[in-house]
């Protein structure tokens, strides 16, 4: 049932409704309950699903039966892989067996002329582990063909191989890598990367694959991510992408690659507030999307909105910002937390409370969908929202169920500084006028390190500006603005 769920939960709303067209295709009768098992699931119910779907418990029925909807499930996912951006691989693949049928069968010349074209169109795709495979069928047959020259067959299958088992190494690293970043939280991004690297005997070149690329573009934001730390890997990321402005020609078969790197690049910019380099690759991002399929544009549809809204919110325009966010056509928590916070520093916090409301399954559910960091802000938006309608009550209870909740995680992590400011919240709450004094000011000066204006996250910031506002009796959104270097 768990796996189920986490299926299901890749899915977006348009591919639901195909699963379910898929579903009625496969159904040969009209009694059959995977449909409805799959509405129930998606609506959220999990609770007494056998009760509801035959009357009475039927424990062993209600297992087979979602473990064929989940195979069901895996097919569908399978399929629409295959119709995407894995069909000129299957090609390949699909050439490379038939060349080998042809040579078995002793039709040479056509053989021959279609393992030439599974390698032609491997090699752009840099295909190493298929073209392996095509180099051993060259080399085996290469007395039967007067075109191939046996010494340079050998050495163009040599060179694969350097490049294959360099693809290898690096995955082995990037592997490596994950590992010591999740065994060491707060150790350094970039001496982790640098190390393994060297240890791997990896080096920074044209020769890492576009999936190479992208996979170290994503470690580097996941890490940073988790470290609220973008400054830091900033040189790296930049470094990849000059790779990869290199390899420009390749990017149209490998253009999910290339968005993918175009987001990561975007995201980075803006948390590091640089906001006219972000706004340049969003663009790029939202260029390069105009030339994808219907499937693939909805796949960035939500990265692309949410880079704009972040865009425009911090350089002066919330309106454009809530347009883009309200205007959004589709289901997304991190629109819903961004329209939030936007309306949070609109003082429209009536209005965004109503949006955390609707937030209403458990923090442990939205932990499994949207990861710790999600939650823990989803949380600090909450007690500041209850805290400016003055709900005594709730504030009280939300500022102790995160103390208790989060403390260790935070503590391992090495994010104290969100339990100092979860603190002073609850200083400003109890007395509100002390907040404007001077003891006051120097406490929260003296509470936390900062690593300077250039280097800190922005939403590290965009949290401490709601303090700041208060201290100085001035508007949030002007106050954050001043402190992300706007105005």
């Amino acid at each position: 049932m768990k796996r189920l769920i986490a299926i299901l939960s890749t899915l977006t709303r348009e591919e639901k409704q195909e699963f379910l067209l898929y579903l009625k295709r496969k159904n040969r009768r009209t009694d059959v309950k995977n449909e409805k098992l799959f509405k129930l699931i998606d609506a959220g119910k999990t609770e007494g699903l056998d009760i509801t779907l035959y009357g009475k418990p039927a424990r062993n029925s209600f297992h087979a039966l979602c473990k064929r909807l989940q195979d069901t499930l895996i097919d569908f996912v399978a399929s629409k892989s295959f119709a995407g951006e894995t069909s000129e691989e299957l090609e390949i693949l699909k050439l490379l067996l038939a060349s080998r049928i042809f040579f078995e069968k002793k039709q040479y010349n056509v053989a021959i002329k279609t393992l030439e074209k599974a390698e032609k169109m491997a090699l752009p795709l840099e295909l190493y582990s298929i073209l392996n495979e095509i180099y051993h069928t060259k080399i085996q047959y290469a007395h039967l063909s007067a075109k191939w020259v046996l010494r340079e067959v050998i050495v163009a299958s040599e060179l694969n191989m350097e490049l294959y088992q360099q693809d290898f190494r690096l995955n082995r690293a990037y592997a490596v890598i994950k590992s010591r970043l999740r065994e060491s939280a707060n150790a350094s991004v970039q001496e982790i990367v640098q190390n393994t690297f060297s240890e791997f005997r990896i080096e920074l070149n044209e020769a890492l694959t576009y999936k190479s690329l992208f996979q170290l573009m994503e470690l580097m934001a996941t890490a940073a991510k988790l470290q609220s730390d973008f400054y830091s890997i900033s040189p790296f990321v930049l470094e990849l992408y000059t790779i990869v402005k290199k390899k420009s020609g390749m990017k149209n078969k490998h253009r999910y690659y290339h968005l993918n790197i175009l987001n990561l690049l975007a995201v980075a910019q803006f948390r590091n507030k640089r906001f006219e380099a972000s706004m340049k690759f969003t663009t790029q991002l939202e260029l390069e999307m105009g030339r994808v399929n219907t499937y693939d544009y909805k796949r960035f549809s939500e990265k692309l909105a949410t880079l704009k809204a972040l865009n425009y919110n911090y350089t002066g325009k919330p309106t454009e910002a809530l347009q883009i966010l309200n205007g959004f056509k589709g289901q997304s928590l991190d629109i819903l937390l961004l329209t939030a916070m936007c309306l949070f520093q609109q003082n429209r916090f009536s209005e965004a409370y109503q949006l955390i409301k609707d937030l209403n399954h458990t923090d442990v559910f939205y932990e499994k969908k949207m990861g710790w960091i999600w939650v823990v802000k989803k949380n600090l938006i909450d007690i500041l929202l209850l805290t400016e309608l003055d709900k005594l009550d709730l504030v009280l209870l939300r500022l102790s169920r995160f103390k208790r909740k989060f403390s260790k995680l935070l503590r391992a992590r090495g994010e104290e500084r969100v339990l100092t400011f979860v603190n002073l919240i609850s200083k400003y709450y109890e007395y509100p006028k002390q907040v404007e004094t001077q003891e006051f000011k120097n406490e929260v000066e003296n509470s936390f390190e900062w690593i300077g204006p250039d280097q800190e996250d922005i939403f590290v910031m965009s949290f401490y500006a709601w303090l700041k506002a208060k201290m100085e009796g001035e508007n949030l959104y002007g106050i954050t603005l001043k402190l992300v270097g706007h105005i």
